[in-house]
C-alpha cells in the first residue's frame, strides 16, 4: 500500500516541479510601457517555449545593438496569422515591445510592420 502512494507522490511532485520551472513571469517586462524598435532581423527563433526575435537597432550615437524580443510559442502565433516563414534574417521591420524592467536590451513583443507594411500581433494566451 505504501509504495504506489509513494511512487504517485513522487510522480506529483515532478510534475510540479516541472510545470513550475517551465514559465517565468512577465513581471520583468514594463506593462506600462511600450517602446518602438527600428531595425533588422538578424535571426527569428519559432520554438517553445517562446518564440524570439533577435533584432539589430542602431541606437542614438549610431552605435548597433542587439535586442532580445520574446514572443509567445508557434501555436498562439499560428492562431495570429504567423508562419515559421513571416520573417528572416536581414528583413528590416519595426517592432513594438513591453521593455525590460531592468533596462537591458530586450522586451516583450506587441507588434510588427513587416518590410511590405503588414502588421503582425500575437495572440493573447488568456483570451
Amino acid at each position: 500500500m505504501k509504495r504506489p502512494l509513494i511512487g504517485s507522490l513522487g510522480v506529483m511532485l515532478l510534475w510540479m516541479a516541472g510545470s513550475v520551472t517551465a514559465h517565468h513571469s512577465p513581471a520583468v517586462f514594463d506593462r506600462t510601457k511600450e517602446i518602438k524598435l527600428i531595425g533588422v532581423v538578424r535571426e527569428f527563433k519559432w520554438s517553445n517555449p517562446h518564440s524570439w526575435i533577435e533584432l539589430e537597432v542602431r541606437n542614438d550615437k549610431g552605435v548597433v545593438e542587439t535586442w532580445g524580443v520574446e514572443m509567445n510559442p508557434p501555436s498562439y502565433l499560428i492562431k495570429a496569422g504567423w508562419k515559421r516563414t513571416s520573417i528572416k534574417a536581414g528583413d528590416e521591420v519595426t517592432i513594438m515591445v513591453h521593455p525590460l524592467r531592468n533596462g537591458e536590451k530586450g522586451g516583450q513583443f506587441r507588434s510588427i510592420t513587416l518590410p511590405n507594411g503588414q502588421v503582425l500581433g500575437e495572440r493573447d494566451p488568456l483570451r
